[in-house]
């Protein structure tokens, strides 16, 4: 007798990403630098950290089930209403909800073949298939692209990034603003904001641009520091953040994350100190990478993108080589974005480990491609 549905069944029991302890438990050696997973080394506002202890001594009680203070504050940050505002368990958790709402066995989305494969697990999890737009040239999601497979298939969800993970590009407002216009009316576009801190102000469209079928989805991971913590918020009309409210998991933001997300959010002079650290350290990754015969692609995020050029055998070697050398860090696992590595910014000790590991690894494994 079967316990669980043939869709469970048909399922692998894997996850998207493998985390640094699970590869640290595999090989027995513990990393000596942690930039893999795009957090944010420098951590949050110390602000946070205390509203955060404090929240902890009351952590027998549940947290605010409406989380109502945080999203009280994030419409008042953003100049929105208090109804364009929904909290979850960071975009991971919303992008589980957004799909169990729209999505059931034979309904299709549609992503760019490489973009951030969390989105794909959730939609083939509630039994929705998956359709791939490839990548441009340039490394860009391909807009045009999204926009000619949504008018031929009319999906459920349309997924976008901006700034893109894993490539770190951006589009500009105006090339967002026309995905917007010119998708189905039934079609929702998930747009996932999760760099938007670090991104340049002409990528962003106007936060008040609202359209039944937009979401746009923001997190406390990236520039905040708090990845541990899980949380993060959409934004969108009312009728449509409201349906998550059908679904949420309603005592799933504890009241420790609420308690350090919004003094978080009241800390913008630490916010602003954070996100200049790590574009410096930016340019310092690329420079490493320029100097190893690498080439780092452009970025408006908190991680650099390196083109190791030829295809993804070579950048696969690499990676390991780099790992075995107790330095975390990933790659893209779709051709042809799996030509690159992809390294999180860090503290100055974190990146010389790297530039000392990605040394020795091109020592072993020979000089890199053309890039």
């Amino acid at each position: 007798m079967p316990l669980f549905t043939s869709l469970a069944r048909s399922l692998p029991a894997t996850v998207p990403f493998v985390g640094p302890e699970a590869i640290e438990r595999r090989t027995g050696v513990p990393f000596k630098a942690r930039l893999g997973a795009n957090e944010n080394v420098f951590g949050p506002s110390p602000n946070a950290v205390a509203a955060m202890a404090e929240a902890a001594h009351g952590s027998w009680a549940y947290g605010d089930p409406e989380n109502f203070e945080l999203k009280q504050a994030l419409a008042g940050h953003l100049g929105i209403g208090f109804e364009n505002v929904t909290v979850g368990e960071g975009i991971d958790g919303l992008l589980g909800y957004l799909v169990r709402l729209t999505c059931g066995p034979g309904d299709v989305v549609v992503t760019s073949r490489g973009a951030y494969p969390t989105f794909n697990y959730h939609a083939i999890g509630y039994g929705a298939s998956v359709d791939f737009v490839p990548y441009r040239a340039d490394d860009h999601e391909d807009i045009d692209g999204l926009v000619e497979r949504a008018k031929a298939l009319r999906p459920k969800l349309v997924y976008l990034a901006n700034p893109d993970n894993p490539t770190g590009s951006w589009h500009e407002a105006a090339a967002v603003e026309r995905l917007i216009t010119e998708l189905p009316e039934e079609t929702i576009l998930v747009l996932d904001e999760a760099y938007c801190d670090f991104a340049p102000a002409s990528s962003l469209p106007p936060v008040t641009l609202m359209r039944p079928n937009l979401l746009r989805f923001r997190t406390f991971s990236k520039a905040y520091g708090m990845a541990g913590m899980r949380i993060a918020y959409a934004i969108g009309q009312p009728d449509t953040v409201g349906q998550f409210d059908k679904v949420r998991n309603h005592f799933g933001v504890s009241r420790v994350a609420q308690a350090g997300a919004l003094a978080a959010l009241k800390d913008q002079d630490y916010l602003r100190e954070a996100i200049a650290k790590i574009i410096s350290a930016r340019a310092r990754l690329a420079d490493i990478a320029l100097r190893a015969g690498l080439r780092p692609l452009p970025s408006a995020t908190n991680f650099v993108a390196i083109d190791c050029g030829g295809d993804g055998d070579y950048a696969s070697t690499l990676l390991e080589a780099v790992i075995r050398r107790g330095v975390f860090i990933r790659m893209p696992g779709v051709a042809p974005l799996d030509r690159m590595i992809r390294v999180t910014v860090g503290r100055d000790e974190d990146l010389a480990l790297f530039e000392t590991a990605l040394a020795g690894a091109i020592a072993e494994v020979g000089a890199p491609k053309a890039a």
